[in-house]
């Protein structure tokens, strides 16, 4: 039978390092779409990949914005077997961060939202849907007042969450209430908590049949999103070498313990890890 696998966010950095490393792996009879919302980007990357001695499968670009949640329920027509959502919104540190809050929080929280929701009732079993994240995902990162808003709550929870933060930073209130000043953490607690939540209501039935459904943390990898923002790069991976430990996890056997979870390098970290630390903390 044929695979098929969707990678978003994929015509650079370690989307598109994760859609080598799928074509690398697959048969060549299996499919890897290549997915952005650029169709000239979209279609130089499939053709990048197509073209590498090392590619195995076929390869296809896609355009897709996942921002729109409406175009990703209808891409997901078709059964898929490997969904990597990786799709990331810019973010510019010389602006005022409520400026960029819009369409941050669109690509990679309702982009997320969208691929849990229409990706997962098309994953066939034996599956995987991974949801490329962050360590600053971990629940612990939020001030605990904040925390009960995503923990062991629903998807929907978890949207009004991200709409009541996003509400809060246009209108000014967001410092007071708690909420971090860099909006990368918070939308990074958001995406992992997306995620446990509809683990939970298919962990039984996934587990039964071999499917994962979990977040990933790649760790610091030496990308035009990430240059602007770190000033210590002597430990970052390259894009190649980040997306291994994701395909590892891709093409292993399935454990139980990291269904649901926040996994980096094969390890789980643990959901209520992590402190309130300042931005300058967290990014130095």
């Amino acid at each position: 039978m044929t695979r098929i696998a969707v990678v978003t966010g994929a015509n650079q950095g370690i989307g598109f390092a994760l859609v080598r490393g799928l074509a690398a792996r697959l048969a060549p009879e299996d499919l890897v779409l290549l997915t952005g919302r650029d169709a000239g980007r979209v279609a130089s990357a499939a053709s990048a990949v197509a073209a590498d001695r090392a590619t195995r499968s076929r390869v296809e670009g896609r355009v897709l914005d996942v921002s729109d949640a409406g175009a990703v329920a209808r891409f997901a027509g078709e059964p898929v077997d490997i969904v990597l959502s990786n799709a990331v919104g810019p973010l510019d540190p010389g602006r005022p961060q409520a400026e960029q809050a819009d369409v941050f929080l669109d690509v990679a929280n309702g982009g997320t939202h969208a691929v849990l929701r229409s990706f997962g009732p098309v994953l066939r079993p034996g599956g995987r849907l991974l949801v490329v994240a962050s360590s600053l995902g971990t629940l612990g990162h939020l001030p605990e007042p904040l925390r009960p808003r995503f923990d062991g709550v629903s998807l929907d929870d978890v949207e009004k969450a991200v709409e009541d933060w996003r509400a809060a930073i246009h209108d000014g209130t967001a410092r007071a209430a708690g909420w971090p000043d860099w909006i990368n953490v918070p939308s990074k607690v958001a995406q992992v908590a997306a995620v446990r939540a509809v683990a939970a209501e298919r962990r039984d039935a996934d587990l039964a049949d071999g499917t994962l459904v979990a977040a990933v943390c790649p760790g610091l990898v030496d990308t035009r999103a990430s240059r602007p923002w770190f000033s210590d790069f002597s430990g970052a991976q390259t894009p190649d070498e980040a997306a291994r430990a994701v395909l590892d996890l891709v093409f292993a056997d399935v454990d139980p313990a990291t269904y649901g979870e926040l996994v980096r390098f094969g390890r789980v970290l643990p959901w209520r890890g992590g402190s309130p630390r300042r931005h300058e903390e967290l990014i130095g």
